[in-house]
């Protein structure tokens, strides 16, 4: 026993384990390598450059057993963090990130202040060692994480964020970047989502160190999860991996159920996957901007001036259109900034028109954005460009439209209108979607023939004007609430029954006929006169009546908004109501078809799917599919059995030649090896001896 202990001192793992289990029987042991590490660093501030093997042991060593001692060991966290404060850019790479492996082990055991800790480590970003930057980054956002895990500590998170914003400052450019790509890490990790991370994040956008300016803006143009995956794992026709597994079981093995399997199993493990994730909110941080104009206004300066690539351009730009569109900012020197690089040409040119329709809103004045619309007209949708470029033009302006309808005056959309019956389908389609735009928003701008039947949802239409608010007490379509479904609005059947009356009248052409031919009759004339005073009356009439049926309308829906609380089923069925009033005709009551493309509500911001969404004719001919499929197999190697032979001519061997031979022919064979019983062993050994004897 005496022999193993004098070997404790030189085995450090063994000497760990025994004073973890009774510290205070090796507490002899634990003061002789205390005083050995005091004295190995010492040597080691001669020359800190130079790797020391013992001096990693000695300091991984007593990290482990700090708990137990923590009299003696006291004072070690700070001497360490001494010596990465003296020596950090001097220090050997091993020794350094033994160093950090250490305080983190102390930092676990809560033998170590946080803060003291984490200005440590973002002071050793300037290091150059890659992987000690990496290890540190991934342990400060662990560490802020689990430390706001059960509540947010706010007063160490004021401090680390005030320290991450003199970091950005920093003249190193690792440094630098190494901060902000941990608070954009914080922030989607949910740990710092607040309105100070996003501020400060925002600074680095006007950084002098291209890097970190870029991280920013990518940053803010960073996309919101769909509401359709986040609502993948709790649909109703989700798969349940269990029962397939046991449908496998139990059916028949075939290569197509082991294949579906397999997707389930990954299905199912994605899925697992994103319950685990953090949950996401539903709007980006350019939202929580405290001052949304200035930021706008030092972008748009900072891109005025600035010589960086195309790329960075872009990517200010397309914050610089979210900021605007987002916030209704005004920003008028962006427009003509903008128009310059509208050209077919052009590269990268339709993410430019994204940007000129995702810097659009309502409260831009229509002279400014007019100039934007008309350069379109003049570059893109002109037949000396391509069907393509034609049709991109058009969904640009239907996009910018779509956010500020004021901004196109009655003669160019009548032009554009126009190609509606142009030959290729693409600017066919783009045209009538600009048609259906209009329809819904400002029918009186578009021509008597393109504004379709008149529907209950297009008489309800206001006249729009610059600034105006259309804000409604109530909710359009609640006057559905207050009818039973066995019976109709009486004010339904009342409009119904006007429009039929006034079908059955005599047209202007009768009484202009009857005047023409009993002219010389003054009695007949002065009837005839009097009946199309009657029929303007009826005219007014009808007039007055569909404008008291909508104000009755109104009445019902604000009553039944106010008076009732509303339920989900409540709100489907005045959905359903606001879809009725679509197809349903004004005049006569009957209905018709939607239309053929559906207009889009006007959302946050711009997909560049809209703006390439150029329809294409599929090849209905059999004969024309077959050729391209045919085009495409050329150069291709033959599909099927690939002979595994070096030399075609040789043999083949007699499992190859037997998939050619006749059934027949292999009919024995088919049985294969079949287990025997006892009784058919004794018959044939018998049959086998009774063989042999003969033989003999």
């Amino acid at each position: 026993m005496g022999r193993r202990n004098n070997q404790l001192p030189e085995n450090l793992p063994q000497l760990q384990n025994l004073i973890k289990r009774d510290a205070a029987s090796y507490r002899e042991e634990f003061v002789q390598q205390y005083q050995h590490l005091q004295n190995t660093i010492e040597v080691f501030q001669l020359s800190p450059e130079q790797p020391n093997k013992t001096l990693d042991d000695l300091i991984m060593f007593m990290a482990q057993i700090a708990q137990c001692y923590p009299d003696e060991l006291k004072d070690f966290p700070q001497q360490l963090i001494g010596l990465l404060q003296k020596h950090n850019t001097v220090l050997d790479n091993s020794v350094r990130m033994t160093l950090c492996r250490a305080l983190i082990l102390l930092r676990n055991k809560n033998l170590l202040a946080p803060t003291d800790l984490l200005e440590l480590f973002f002071q050793l970003l300037r290091c150059q060692d890659k992987n000690l930057r990496m290890f540190l980054e991934n342990h400060i956002v662990t560490d802020i994480k689990n430390l706001n895990a059960k509540h947010k500590n706010a007063k160490l998170n004021t401090t680390l964020q005030n320290f991450m914003f003199t970091m950005l400052k920093d003249s190193n450019t690792k440094a630098a970047k190494m901060s902000v790509d941990i608070m954009i890490e914080l922030y989607k990790k949910n740990v710092w989502n607040d309105a100070k991370t996003v501020n400060v994040i925002a600074t680095g956008c006007f950084s002098k160190i291209t890097k970190v300016m870029v991280a920013s803006l990518k940053f803010f143009l960073g996309k919101d999860p769909e509401e359709k995956d986040s609502d993948n794992s709790d649909s109703e026709n989700e798969v349940n991996p269990k029962d397939v597994m046991m449908a496998n079981k139990v059916n028949k093995k075939t290569r197509k159920r082991e294949k579906q399997l397999n997707k389930v199993k990954k299905l199912a493990s994605k899925a697992y996957k994103n319950k685990s994730k953090a949950p996401t909110f539903n709007f980006s941080a350019v939202h929580l901007i405290h001052d949304p104009q200035g930021m706008a206004e030092k972008l748009f300066k900072q891109l005025e001036s600035t010589n960086k690539r195309f790329e960075v351009k872009l990517m200010t730009l397309d914050v610089i259109s979210r900021l605007i569109g987002l916030h209704n900012l005004f920003l008028f020197n962006f427009y003509p900034y903008i128009q310059r690089f509208m050209q077919p040409h052009q590269r990268e040119v339709t993410r430019i028109l994204q940007f000129s329709a995702q810097a659009s809103h309502e409260l831009v004045p229509p002279d400014v954005i007019e100039p934007i619309l008309k350069t379109l007209a003049n570059n893109f949708i002109t037949e000396r460009n391509s069907s393509d470029v034609m049709a991109i033009g058009l969904n640009a302006v239907k996009e910018i439209c779509l956010r500020c309808p004021l901004a196109i005056d009655e003669d160019l959309l009548r032009d554009l209108v126009q190609y509606k019956s142009y030959r290729d389908r693409s600017v066919m389609m783009a045209a009538r979607s600009l048609i259906q735009l209009f329809r819904a928003t400002r029918p009186e701008l578009l021509h008597k023939k393109d504004r379709g039947r008149p529907t209950e949802a297009t008489s309800e239409i206001e006249p729009m004007d610059y600034g105006k608010v259309d804000a409604k007490d109530y909710i359009p379509g609640a006057e559905v609430l207050l009818k039973s479904d066995n019976e109709e609005i009486e004010i339904d059947s009342a409009s119904g029954s006007d429009d039929e009356e006034w079908i059955n009248v005599q047209h202007s052409d009768d009484c202009a006929t009857e005047s023409s031919e009993e002219e010389e009759d003054e009695n007949d004339a002065k009837s005839n006169t009097e009946g199309c005073d009657d029929k303007q009356e009826r005219k007014i009439l009808k007039a007055k009546r569909k404008s008291d049926n909508l104000k009755v309308k109104m009445e019902m829906a604000q009553k039944a908004t106010l008076e009732k609380i509303l339920t989900d089923e409540d709100f489907k069925r005045i959905d359903m109501a606001n879809v009725k009033k679509q197809v349903q005709d004004s005049r006569k009551g009957v209905k018709r078809k939607l239309p053929e493309v559906p207009v889009n509500q006007a959302s946050e911001l711009v997909k560049l799917s809209d703006i390439e969404n150029i329809y294409k004719k599929r090849k209905h001919d059999k004969q024309t599919r077959i050729e391209s499929v045919r085009k495409g197999q050329t150069g291709r190697e033959k599909f099927g059995y690939k002979d595994g032979r070096m030399n075609e001519h040789c043999s083949k061997t007699n499992r190859e030649k037997r998939k050619n031979k006749n059934f027949q022919m292999m009919r024995h064979k088919a049985r294969g090896k079949v287990k025997r019983s006892f009784k058919d062993k004794q018959i044939a050994l018998r049959n086998h001896l009774l063989k042999l004897k003969k033989m003999k």
